[in-house]
Parts: C-alpha cells; sequence; structure tokens
C-alpha cells in the first residue's frame, strides 16, 4: 500500500466567471488566475463544517442525531510579492470582491487543467485581508478570509 503524497499536487486558482460550477471549462479555468505559487504550505484552509440535528425525542433513551446543513469557512494564506504580478492576490482579492476559488488536488501541479480532471469550485465573497505580524527569517504573508456565498462543486467535473 502506497500514501499519496501532497506535496506539489494542488493547484488553486481564482477565477471571476464560471457558467456552471459543476463544470468550469478548460478555457475558464485558463482565464482565471493561478495563485498556488503564492498561498504558504499550510496556507489553504476549506474546512467543510456539518451541522448535528438532533432526532430523538420524549421517548428517547439514547441520544441520536443526522446530518444538517453544511457550512464552509475558508481562509487562504499568502505571501507577499514585491513586484506587481507576484502581489496580485493582495491587490485583487479585496473586501467585497466576488469569484471562484478552484482548487484540483492530487495531480501535479505542473499538470494543465484538463477535461475530466476533478475539481472543487467555491462561489465566494471575500473578507477584509487581514496582515500576519512579520517574524524573523519569514516572508511577509496576508490572509485572505472567504465567505462561500452559495452552495459550492466539491465533485466538479473539468469539461
Amino acid at each position: 500500500m502506497a500514501d499519496l503524497i501532497s506535496d506539489g499536487k494542488t493547484r488553486v486558482a481564482w477565477v471571476t466567471s464560471i457558467a456552471n460550477i459543476n463544470a468550469p471549462t478548460v478555457a475558464e479555468l485558463n482565464a482565471g488566475a493561478d495563485y498556488t505559487q503564492r498561498i504558504t504550505p499550510d496556507g489553504l484552509k476549506v474546512e467543510p463544517n456539518t451541522a448535528s440535528v438532533d432526532t430523538g425525542s420524549l421517548a428517547s433513551t439514547f441520544d441520536t442525531s443526522t446530518v444538517g446543513r453544511i457550512g464552509f469557512e475558508n481562509e487562504i494564506t499568502f505571501k507577499r510579492g514585491d513586484t506587481g504580478p507576484d502581489d496580485a492576490p493582495f491587490t485583487t482579492l479585496k473586501y467585497g470582491v466576488s469569484g471562484y476559488l478552484v482548487i484540483r488536488r492530487s495531480v501535479a501541479y505542473t499538470t494543465a487543467w484538463t477535461i475530466g480532471q476533478k475539481a472543487e469550485v467555491y462561489p465566494i465573497t471575500c473578507g477584509e485581508p487581514k496582515h500576519i505580524p512579520p517574524a524573523a527569517n519569514e516572508v511577509a504573508k496576508f490572509a485572505s478570509p472567504m465567505m462561500v456565498t452559495s452552495q459550492p462543486a466539491t465533485s466538479a467535473t473539468v469539461a
């Protein structure tokens, strides 16, 4: 049994327009901004939360529940850049900016978007960017909180 190593096998894009989030096209994804190389190694935080619904009754002698609503808490930590293109996430992902966060996992980062690949597509509105306090021997960083504005496609297929 071999383990899947994640190093170098994630791609993250910021896309301003997608017609069908369940089937984003290669052209739409290529038109987006590839921010993968600006994200810190531990900076991709996309965390689903599933609410618990109590299904017990007055007659119950055991606590039971079922799954309820799903929500996401998304935040990405980016490295700041000293030139325009390298600082694009900071200059683009401002408070109130909307678009789509697209994540492809378990495929080499250098592999181009290809029809049939699986991806996650999150409709997003950005929150206020947070400056990360400076520290010795670290790059300058900021975090972009991202609110999911409608149901995402967590298993989209690239068309």
